[in-house]
């Protein structure tokens, strides 16, 4: 028998924050006010393996065949979707997600997509806000000291031509006396980061610059971003530092690398592609990054790849891992000393025509069970022109959009 899906227009400029009443909220995806909100679990898998996203696609697919699609409004994001969480290391857990109710926003307009023969679901605004609770940190696997340590084992590896350049990540964990409220966390890092894409996949909650891929009908882009500099909240300041940044030989030999891996990547599926001569200086409210929108258009052939096709292609690029890719990963797994889980991995929806936005999962943290505690995470591109004490500087200011939001619930 099939399953009833039915997505129906709610009319102009709602809120995202509306819920319904019975149901918690467990995907999110949102930037700048426009995306999707989905609620409670109509089906979740967890997959491991090399071959997850071939498996995911596999899913999905099983899971349409089964849908009876009442589609009155169309478009992008519109239908039933899936959203998506993947490991960095292909031997963790990967988890999908299809929600009960989804609520979408765009350009002005929006709609509700639920599963199952009832009428459409009541909603209702949450005026009442949670507590917050006293937060402490603590050093996640290793600590300040022995992480500087480690970047400088990378930098005399790299100098001995081991590989050209490594993502060396590092963590830290939050322990709260209540359980700490994800809408709460959410709402504060869409203020402070309104710019960035918001998400939350089965506790994995963040707020990312770094777009992996979109796929729009047959149109690719993806946003690279390596090459950071820490903000000192002083306007003329901060300008004469997005122009060091842009002139900085160690932070565009990064760029350049992160950047070359995707276009490489993308290659072979596009009939063409466009890749900037120079990146920009991206602005956020803590950091500037060096960025660089990639694009492509799909071959249009009988074998056209899809998202899952593409996100396995780009994963993991040299801006979460290093480059050589091999010598990067064999390097993180020997030397890193800490499990990622699904940080730096690809997170996004997808829907049932295809399209799809997933990005990398940095800025993020994940929440434990209870709520009460969270792992938060921050990684640094590593190159024969690295300084420790940098690297360190600037994973504290990466972990910053985390540890804000946390501690002003």
């Amino acid at each position: 028998m099939a399953i009833l899906i039915t997505t129906e227009n709610l009319g102009e400029n709602p809120v995202l924050t509306s819920v319904a009443n019975e149901l918690d909220l467990t995907t999110t995806w949102i930037r700048s006010g426009d995306g999707l909100m989905g609620f409670g679990e109509y089906k979740k898998i967890e997959l491991t393996g090399e071959d997850r996203f071939e498996k995911a696609k596999s899913w999905w697919q099983i899971q349409l065949s089964e849908f009876k699609i009442q589609n009155n409004v169309h478009g992008s994001g519109t239908g039933p979707i899936l959203f998506g969480s993947f490991s960095f290391d292909p031997n963790e857990k990967s988890i999908l997600v299809i929600p009960k109710i989804i609520l979408g926003k765009k350009a002005g307009k929006s709609w509700v997509t639920w599963i199952g023969d009832n009428t459409q679901p009541n909603f209702s605004t949450l005026s009442k806000s949670l507590p917050s609770g006293e937060i402490t940190w603590s050093d996640g696997a290793l600590s300040e000291s022995q992480w500087k340590d480690q970047v400088g084992f990378a930098v005399d590896s790299i100098k001995q031509n081991k590989l050209e350049k490594v993502v060396l990540a590092r963590d830290q964990v939050a322990a709260s006396t209540v359980a700490i409220n994800t809408r709460g966390l959410l709402q504060r890092l869409e203020i402070e980061y309104p710019s960035t894409w918001l998400f939350l996949v089965d506790g994995l909650v963040g707020a990312t610059p770094e777009l992996l891929v979109r796929l729009s009908k047959s149109l690719v882009t993806s946003r690279v971003l390596a090459g950071t500099i820490r903000k000192t909240g002083n306007e003329d300041r901060d300008l004469a530092l997005a122009a060091s940044l842009a002139k900085s030989s160690k932070d565009l030999e990064e760029h350049e690398y992160a950047v070359r891996s995707v276009a490489d990547a993308l290659a072979p599926f596009c009939s063409s592609t466009n890749v900037p001569e120079s990146p920009f200086v991206l602005h956020l409210s803590n950091v500037m990054h060096l960025a660089t929108d990639v694009t492509g258009v799909l071959n249009d052939s009988a074998k056209q790849a899809d998202i899952f096709t593409l996100i396995q292609q780009l994963h993991p690029s040299a801006a979460v891992c290093g480059t050589p890719t091999n010598a990067a990963k064999k390097f993180i797994i020997d030397f890193e000393k800490m499990n990622r889980a699904r940080y730096a991995g690809p997170v996004g929806w997808i829907d049932a025509n295809g399209d799809g936005e997933i990005a990398i999962a940095l800025r993020c943290g994940q929440l434990s069970r209870d709520n009460k505690s969270i792992r938060i995470f921050a990684g640094c591109g590593v190159v024969a022109g690295s300084d420790p004490a940098n690297e360190l500087a600037e994973s504290q200011a990466k972990l910053m959009p985390m540890r804000t939001a946390l501690e002003t619930l």
